[in-house]
């Protein structure tokens, strides 16, 4: 146990430099009547983080079994504890990318991960805004990290480590931050364009610690457009009661699968995008960027085609 000791530190004083920084981004707000932050929205962001954390505490002990049951099937181990705590928060980041990707482009998991982005402001406590079942599933996307020889107690450390990092970039607040950096790394600019309901930067900049992936992957998109960002949701729910904030995504998911025509219809609309329709009455952020390209830069296209 005394092995856990500096970890558990570490993330002590992390989790208390996230706190102190949102309290201080709080006050900033208000002193400087910036509207970060709403009464309501804020009290949200606490429930559902409460809840995220009920179900974690309720699901922590099936994850540590099922990881320790899949790490005595591992591949191979690492020995150098630089090249394991490297490769184990870079493998592990690029397999939360994975998540967080399926969470966007798959409709039944996009009902799940749609909590954390049902806000209209984005603040420090947005970041709080769990997407609360996501324990559920969560462990089955970390599973390649146990088989390549990565102790599950180290597995959850990491996962900590960046959620916290994850945390810390929803801010408004401009941190200068040298351009390299922005290169690597997931900057606060970033992150404002995934939360973003503005056609361009709909399901973009999807890492947690990395922006790699993005740059790699095709899903980054710098925070460029001449509009200011509008955050929430393309068609922002009426009702963010407690528990519709949580199920309106699911209520809307199985009425347009009832109304389906037949069994593979029904089924896509479970994995298929969101936006996907069978009749073609509403259409996935892919398909609206496209129309929105078209609209912006048409005549150039077609004079450049010509």
């Amino acid at each position: 146990m005394n092995s856990l000791t500096p970890r558990n530190d570490a993330v002590i004083v992390l989790i208390t430099l996230l706190v102190v920084l949102t309290l201080v981004e709080m006050w900033l707000s208000y002193r400087e009547n910036r509207k970060y932050y709403e009464k309501r929205d804020t009290l949200t962001n606490i429930y559902l983080t409460s809840l995220a954390f009920i179900i974690n505490l309720a699901v922590n002990g099936s994850i540590f079994f099922i990881l320790t049951f899949t790490y005595q099937f591992k591949l191979f181990e690492i020995h150098n504890a630089i090249a394991y705590w490297f490769i184990l928060i870079v493998t592990q980041d690029f397999l939360y990318w994975v998540l967080h990707y399926v969470g966007h482009y798959s409709r039944m998991f996009w009902a799940v991960h749609v909590t954390h982005h049902s806000s209209e402001h984005f603040n420090l406590t947005t970041g709080f805004r769990s997407t609360v079942f996501e324990p559920l599933y969560r462990v089955f996307f970390y599973l390649p990290l146990a088989l390549m020889g990565f102790d599950p107690i180290n597995i959850l450390y990491a996962y900590l480590i960046t959620q916290l990092y994850g945390n810390l970039v929803h801010t408004q607040y401009n941190v200068p931050l040298p351009k390299w950096y922005g290169w690597i790394f997931v900057t606060p600019s970033h992150h404002r364009v995934h939360h973003a309901s503005n056609i361009p930067y709909l399901d973009k900049n999807m890492g947690m610690l990395f922006i790699i992936w993005d740059r790699i992957f095709g899903t980054f998109h710098e925070e460029n457009l001449p509009e200011p960002i509008k955050y929430g949701l393309t068609h922002q729910p009426e009702d963010m009661g407690p528990v519709n904030v949580l199920f309106h995504e699911w209520k809307a998911l199985l009425h347009d699968a009832r109304k389906a025509p037949g069994f593979v219809n029904k089924f896509k609309y479970f994995f298929n995008p969101p936006g996907w329709s069978h009749d073609g009455s509403t259409q996935t952020a892919r398909a609206l960027q496209r129309e929105y390209d078209e609209q912006q830069h048409g005549v150039d296209v077609k004079t450049n085609a010509a």
